[in-house]
């Protein structure tokens, strides 16, 4: 198979692999949100820097160093796994000593019982890590998304039931739990990989020179994006976290999708041609246009439906969530390009540059959320995207450098992409100014025209970003119709 189809496969199992997760934990988090409360929600999700930090921590960077490494032995492999191990028990015991510490920080006595059961999860995870990163270095994302969606399903069922027995937010816990467990036991069922027992010194070395700078640069990443939990929780209450909370896991719905497709797809296959700049090139500006084609209408579409998406989804008690799920989106549209810079750096071997990067932008990023928390929970979401625009031009620079594709070819590149959109939201969004139809009604009305719109737009103006991919699906339908008809 060329890298070409491998490529394309990968793309779609991984697609679908991330589509039905997110596609079921958003059904779930739909009846979640008409049986619980934004308080409850906000509750939870004090604990997210928290969780975020130890999980990334317990990974310690070595599965993109296994990802990233073409001559990994399994002894290498094995070594992962036991670092995995070892780094997700102390993380869980971490997280259960500071649990009073968190609790008097909040002023809030559940949070002690809550902590040590998601310290749990840690320790679950953990005993997958490095069964999952093979299957991602083998670009098998069928067996993942077999994997993803009945443990998604399976953790969907316990939380719906857990709320609707009036447990309130330790449905949310049931749900985090249930589904590493199950992750977990299918992880082992169904990929025949074994670790032995055997840890060297010298992989354990090998692995983490590369992965120390990917595991504190995941540090500082999952520190911005999860400091507003504190940030909010504890200036602005725990009821506004449940709405800013609300809002971003909806932008995560589209963007977290995409971004999650390029995460696991990009550096397996980036790396592969890392010696080859040409056709590093080539596929890195292949990926920006097809993602950014993706990702930019559904964002636009975002922002103008906003109003009649969350009184639809969610209930009327969510509305406050609107604005702030709109500015989300705005900044959500360029986080696909973060992935797809960052990954070029990654897959030619530059961890060292991307953690400096990393710890450049954060720092700047945690000083814009300072200063947007003096105008509130709408001024932390406008600080990200000031930061969303800025961190783009600092990942693009370096691209440019190794490659020659910097942030203005960049720009002309996914500039058609915008345009079109914003002409498709801009008529989407002067339907709802005319009309007092329910909400759920002028969804589907809204949502219907946007998507004509915009394939008229793009048949319209010619998008090559269109083109290549009504070629590519052309071609994937053909080869599939003749592999069929193969005796």
């Amino acid at each position: 198979m060329t890298l070409r189809n491998k490529s394309l496969a990968a793309v779609v199992w991984s697609g679908a692999d991330v589509f039905l997760r997110r596609g079921l934990q958003f059904f779930v988090s739909i009846a979640l949100a008409r049986l619980l409360t934004p308080t409850e929600f906000g509750t939870i999700a004090l604990l997210y820097l928290f969780t975020g930090l130890a999980s990334v921590f317990a990974d310690c960077g070595v599965s993109s160093a296994l990802i990233q490494r073409q001559d990994v032995t399994h002894a290498d492999e094995s070594t992962a796994f036991w670092l995995n191990v070892i780094m997700g028990f102390s993380m869980a015991m971490v997280l259960w000593l500071s649990a009073p510490l968190i609790s008097r920080f909040y002023g809030l006595r559940v949070l002690v019982p809550l902590t040590k059961v998601l310290a749990f999860t840690i320790i679950i995870s953990a005993f997958g890590g490095t069964h999952r990163t093979l299957l991602t270095k083998r670009l098998d994302f069928m067996m993942q998304m077999k994997i993803g969606a009945i443990a998604t399903g399976i953790a969907g069922v316990v939380a719906i039931w857990t709320a609707w027995r009036g447990f309130g937010m330790w449905a949310l816990a049931a749900q985090t739990l249930s589904s590493a467990f199950v992750t977990t036991v299918l992880l082992w069922r169904l990929n025949r990989w074994r670790p032995r027992l055997m840890f060297s010194c010298d992989s354990a070395r090998r692995l983490f020179g590369f992965g120390s700078f990917v595991l504190l640069s995941g540090m500082l990443d999952t520190a911005y994006l999860r400091i507003y939990t504190v940030l909010i929780g504890k200036f602005f209450g725990v009821s506004e976290l449940g709405f800013y909370n609300r809002a971003d896991a909806t932008t995560q719905l589209p963007v977290g999708e995409l971004t999650g497709i390029l995460s696991r797809v990009a550096l397996p296959i980036f790396s592969t041609v890392a010696h080859d700049k040409e056709q590093l090139r080539r596929g890195v500006r292949h990926a920006l246009r097809g993602i950014m084609l993706i990702s930019t209408p559904v964002m636009f579409g975002f922002i103008v439906t906003a109003r009649s998406l969350v009184v639809t989804l969610f209930g009327s008690r969510w509305m406050p969530a609107v604005p702030i799920l709109q500015v989300l989106c705005l900044g959500g549209v360029l986080w696909p390009l973060h992935v797809i810079n960052l990954n070029v750096l990654l897959a030619q071997g530059h961890s060292n540059l991307f953690f400096r990067l990393e710890v450049a932008k954060k720092a700047f990023g945690m000083g814009l959320l300072a200063l947007g928390t003096f105008h509130g929970v709408m001024g932390i979401a406008w600080s990200q995207v000031v930061f969303a625009v800025i961190a783009f031009f600092i990942n693009a620079y370096y691209t440019h450098r190794f490659l020659d594709y910097g942030p203005l070819r960049q720009i002309v590149d996914f500039l058609p992409v915008v345009a079109v959109s914003a002409a498709m939201a801009s008529a989407v969004g002067l339907v709802s100014c005319y009309t007092t139809m329910p909400a759920a009604l002028l969804l589907g009305i809204q949502v219907a025209l946007g998507v004509l719109l915009f394939l008229c737009l793009c048949v319209i103006f010619r998008l090559q970003a269109f083109q290549d991919a009504w070629r590519m699906a052309c071609h994937r339908l053909i080869s599939t119709g003749t592999a069929a008809g193969t005796p």
